[in-house]
């Protein structure tokens, strides 16, 4: 599928996380002018304003996020430009009953954000799909980083932490994986559906560097500090872990991609 060339609001290069999993979106969506989209958990803009400078006057996209902080920043670079592309304030997985439907929804990075009901959250966006339109939707997948999950698993064992690795194991067994994306939307009736997988290094050194890597701190590795009711232990367990890099490194993470097309005869 091709698109145009030099877009005026291209991804940002960068974002080296934000914009990786854009780029594997934007390789399955159908995109022309003329298109209204709804795109979800949309922060600061990756790929909003890339969606509306391809949509152009003719089409129009809606740009949801919970944060009203994110909405505010993406606001702000906007400012008088794009006129048909708007930000808004709304939680996804409780979408306003009066909103209209569109022809494509997207979803960059946004999976992992539908807990705790997923499935329901996923019925809600192809509720808001017109007959025919797709919905395509990136979020790091089951596996990501399973290296680095898999020290810390072993290192849990061996240092008799059986209370926090039955938290850590709690918190990956939640992670959705590919498959699981998949059967969703064969559930809810899409066809032409696709669940497929591309991987991204992340690369860190070690000490401090990996401890507060921008990419991994607020988020994959609070996952590992909030395992412990003791924080002090915590960052001595970590701080080990941070030595001992060239034992999970490459660290991969699993770009997914969720597509599916809504039939033209469906009635959900």
């Amino acid at each position: 599928m091709s698109l145009p060339p030099t877009p005026r609001w291209p991804l940002p290069k960068h974002d080296y996380w934000s914009t990786p999993f854009a780029e594997s979106l934007l390789q399955h969506l159908n995109l022309r002018s003329g298109l209204r989209i709804l795109d979800i958990a949309s922060g600061h803009g990756i790929p909003a304003f890339y969606l509306a400078d391809h949509v152009g006057p003719t089409g129009e996209v809606l740009a949801i996020d919970i944060s009203a902080g994110q909405v505010g920043r993406a606001r702000a670079i906007q400012g008088s430009q794009l006129p048909w592309l708007r930000f808004d304030c709304v939680d996804m997985r409780a979408l306003p009953p009066d909103l209209p439907t569109f022809d494509r929804v997207t979803g960059n990075l946004s999976v992992m954000f539908f807990r705790p009901n997923r499935f329901e959250a996923v019925r809600g966006l192809v509720e808001r799909l017109t007959p025919g339109g797709q919905l395509v939707l990136t979020f790091p997948s089951y596996g990501t980083f399973d290296s680095l999950w898999q020290l810390v698993d072993r290192a849990m064992i061996q240092q008799g932490l059986l209370n926090e690795r039955d938290r850590f194991q709690a918190y990956l067994k939640e992670r959705p994986s590919a498959e699981e994306g998949r059967t969703w939307l064969e559930e809810l009736n899409l066809e032409r559906v696709e669940a497929i997988e591309y991987p991204l290094e992340v690369e860190t050194g070690p000490g401090n560097e990996f401890l507060h890597h921008p990419l991994l701190r607020g988020g994959f590795l609070d996952d590992v500090y909030e395992c412990f009711q003791d924080q002090d232990l915590a960052e001595g367990f970590m701080v080990k872990i941070a030595e001992d890099i060239l034992s999970f490194t490459p660290l991969m993470a699993q770009r997914c991609v969720l597509s599916g097309w809504k039939k033209r005869d469906d009635a959900l």
